[in-house]
């Protein structure tokens, strides 16, 4: 027997509880069993209001009022101690989460208490379950397929409405559906191919190769077009890693304080006073910003500042965005041309602070001395803003700027299906060259079963998304980074 299907069956073999809500004092806990034993285990610790119940005999989907009850003997003399009253929910298999026998045991949110009924089922029979044991078995039962199970995580960590929307819609089975769609389609391909091979006499290759020149081209261009969303995917999932660099004492911090709201940044009219990075989530009307106030870049003979303005520079260059914070009312020196050199390759906008002030430095000027680096073709042209943290001015024309350079203008996508996972991106990848070898073995004029060989790795390569080809340890790896009871 293949070793991965020997470890499903292990994994079936026994059953698993956990705490399924937050270990945190709250209204209601939930402790979800599954497994094969789950009904006889709950039947041991479970007492409704008239007495004594057979969850056996309860239909399934049907919640339960009554007593959780802690039998334990101690020594010669039993004992009978009502832990909790409680609703017992009965799902019965296949029709549960994990296609297996499910109780979910609803009880006062209390962390001592979740403790002691957790303590209890294990008392009487189930094991703790492992992070992601739940989904695992849901996947392995093939009640969802591997992109819904990544996609339940993913609902867990949204940070925004529409990685909210991008993770359900995959729940639902978008991208599950497109890779099945693609499947087929090549599928069919490689089954046409053999057939023609085997049976020459009724099955006609003749012109095939132009239809599967067509098919190819139509194929490729799917696969392109989701992994080009992929760039845009993943700042809809973890959002914009978004820094702000300038000199001492431009109001770095102050935009800082102004975007979340309140004074999380040390802010004086003494330079170099922010000397660590300080890293704050921001919702910007839909727009998630991962935000990064980083120490004034200058030179320095303070070794501690020194450091900060080191951080600096690492994060800039891993910055998705960079807000480059110029002081309108001093003059520019050589710290700015090192600044807007630094950044020349990365999406940046300017924002000229302290317009409030007599001003000492114009748009001109900025344009004129600092921009010629600005790469050709930048998304939003001329990258500046005329600001005041003072009087909370230009705030709605960066929102708009960052919309116009990662979104195009429009942070809606609709019902399109939006790459969000680098492990999708990079089969995907995969795909994509397998058929690229096609296209190139139909121009070269190959024989057929050039073809059928660069098919097959394709719709071997897709499968990885969905979870048909697939092994032990990836699967062990998705399913570790899920939470304890999901």
């Amino acid at each position: 027997m293949d070793i991965f299907w020997e470890f499903i069956i292990d994994m079936k073999s026994d059953t698993i509880t956990a705490v399924a809500t937050g270990m945190v004092d709250s209204g209601i806990a939930i402790i979800r069993i599954s497994g094969e034993d789950a009904i006889q285990i709950v039947d041991k610790i479970y007492e409704s209001k008239s007495g004594r119940s057979c969850f056996r005999d309860f239909s399934s989907h049907t919640i339960h009022y009554g007593y959780i009850v802690d039998k334990s003997n101690y020594g010669d003399i039993p004992q009978r101690n009502v832990i909790d009253e409680v609703m017992v929910s009965l799902m019965k298999a296949p029709n549960s989460y994990t296609a297996e026998d499910t109780v979910e045991i609803n009880c006062h949110g209390g962390v001592l208490m979740a403790k002691r009924i957790l303590e209890t089922v294990i008392r009487n029979g189930a094991r703790l379950a492992e992070p992601g044991e739940f989904t695992k078995r849901a996947f392995l039962n093939g009640r969802i397929d591997l992109s819904k199970a990544e996609a339940v995580m993913d609902i867990i960590h949204s940070k925004n409405k529409l990685a909210l929307k991008n993770s359900v819609d995959q729940l639902r089975g978008s991208v599950f559906n497109l890779i099945q769609k693609l499947r087929n389609d090549i599928l069919y391909e490689i089954a046409y191919i053999e057939s023609a091979l085997d049976d020459p006499e009724h099955i006609s290759l003749e012109g095939y190769r132009e239809k599967l020149s067509e098919k190819t081209d139509d194929i490729l261009s799917s696969l392109k077009k989701w992994m080009d969303s992929f760039d845009n995917g993943k700042i809809v999932k973890e959002g914009i890693r978004t820094v702000i660099v300038g000199k001492p004492n431009v109001g770095k911090s102050s935009f800082l304080n102004l975007f979340i709201g309140e004074e999380k940044a040390i802010v004086t009219d003494i330079a170099g006073t922010t000397r660590d990075v300080l890293e704050e989530s921001i919702y910007l009307n839909g727009i998630h910003l991962n935000m990064v106030d980083t120490a004034g870049i200058r030179q320095t003979e303070d070794k501690v500042e020194e450091i900060g303005v080191g951080k600096a520079r690492k994060y800039a260059d891993e910055a998705d965005l960079i807000l480059y914070v110029i002081d309108a009312s001093v003059p520019l020196d050589e710290n700015d041309y090192d600044i807007i050199e630094m950044i020349s390759d990365k999406k940046f906008i300017i924002l000229l602070n302290k317009t409030d002030l007599e001003p000492c430095v114009t748009e001109e000027m900025v344009k004129n001395e600092l921009l010629l680096k600005i790469p050709e073709g930048f998304p939003a042209g001329f990258p500046l803003i005329r600001t005041s943290v003072k009087e909370s001015k230009g705030m709605d024309l960066l929102e708009e700027m960052i919309k116009d350079m990662f979104f195009h203008g429009d942070i809606s996508y609709d019902n399109e299906v939006v790459i969000t996972n680098l492990r999708h991106k990079e089969a995907l990848m995969d795909a994509y060259e397998s058929m690229s070898q096609v296209k190139i073995s139909l121009e070269n004029d190959m024989p057929e079963d050039f073809y059928s060989i660069d098919l097959m790795n394709s719709y071997a390569s897709l499968g990885k998304i969905i979870g048909e080809e697939v092994g032990e340890d990836l699967v062990n790896e998705i399913f570790s980074k899920f939470c304890m009871g999901k």
